[in-house]
């Protein structure tokens, strides 16, 4: 703990966790929760925690937390943050952030997996946005869609990527990929015997060609990185995937998860120093 340093923080309020992201100008202290029926309330829990831990005691937290910025669904009712952003200059700087020692060329691709929507976002290698895609309209191919299926199949969501990686040989395909249609496949091929290894391997291979395809017109040439973030990518049978449909490497940073946060905190500091980019 500190009193000494300046700190900025972002909080991603997503549809299914809330991620906070302090930063003192040189290093993060990152955590997450589930949403909760209250966003809100869950992230002003979050805070205090986290700036009770890190930063200083409440009566001096005053002094030394700058900014604090918003970002993700949820990011208009935090009252108690200075600013709101959106998603896509959150992702994007926070991506290019962790994954800055891969980002010598002029642009990057990010394809994000959250909650409840997938992104594909062209960057530049100071994370300013050139460029994006969106698929906001239906749960399809996001953790929502893993949530519901992995449910259907008696598992936990973060099973999925070890019981694919035991069917990844027979996948079976998934041909609907509205989230309800899909659970009633699921359940209807776990009714014809077939093994949940070989129906989790199939929804992967499904989820991975629908967001390959929603970024096609984005990829960049052959030898600029493509960054896989969101919750998503802790998923590493939906990253293999991701890269066979592609037939390119994908790379998932460390703390893929809280990019969006990230990137909210940087935004935060750089306006604080006055040197923002974007």
């Amino acid at each position: 703990m500190s009193t000494q340093q300046s700190w900025t923080i972002g909080i991603d309020a997503g549809s299914t966790a809330i991620k906070i992201a302090l930063y003192n100008g040189q290093d993060f202290f990152c955590g997450q929760r589930p949403s909760g029926w209250s966003p809100r309330q869950e992230a002003q829990e979050m805070l205090d925690k986290a700036v009770k831990e890190q930063v200083a005691a409440p009566s001096e937290a005053e002094k030394t937390i700058k900014a604090i910025y918003a970002t993700g669904y949820g990011r208009v009712s935090l009252h108690f943050a200075n600013k709101a952003m959106t998603e896509i200059a959150c992702h994007g700087k926070g991506a290019a952030y962790l994954a800055k020692e891969a980002l010598a060329l002029e642009k990057s691709l990010i394809i994000d997996i959250g909650g409840q929507d997938a992104k594909g976002i062209v960057i530049n290698n100071q994370g300013r946005v050139l460029d994006f895609v969106m698929n906001d309209k239906c749960a399809a191919g996001t953790g929502r869609f893993l949530q519901v299926t992995a449910q259907a199949l008696g598992l936990e969501v973060t099973d999925l990527s070890t019981i694919a990686e035991e069917g990844t040989d027979r996948a079976h395909p998934i041909n609907a990929m509205c989230t309800v249609f899909a659970e009633s496949e699921v359940i209807g091929l776990l009714h014809k015997g077939i093994s949940r290894q070989a129906i989790v391997a199939g929804l992967h291979q499904s989820i991975a060609r629908r967001v390959v395809a929603m970024v096609a017109r984005l990829l960049p040439r052959e030898e600029s990185p493509i960054l896989f973030t969101g919750g998503v990518s802790c998923n590493q049978s939906i990253a293999k995937a991701i890269e066979a449909e592609l037939q390119r490497p994908v790379i998932v940073p460390s703390q893929a998860t809280y990019a969006g946060a990230i990137g909210a905190a940087l935004y935060a500091w750089e306006d604080q120093k006055g040197d923002s980019r974007t």
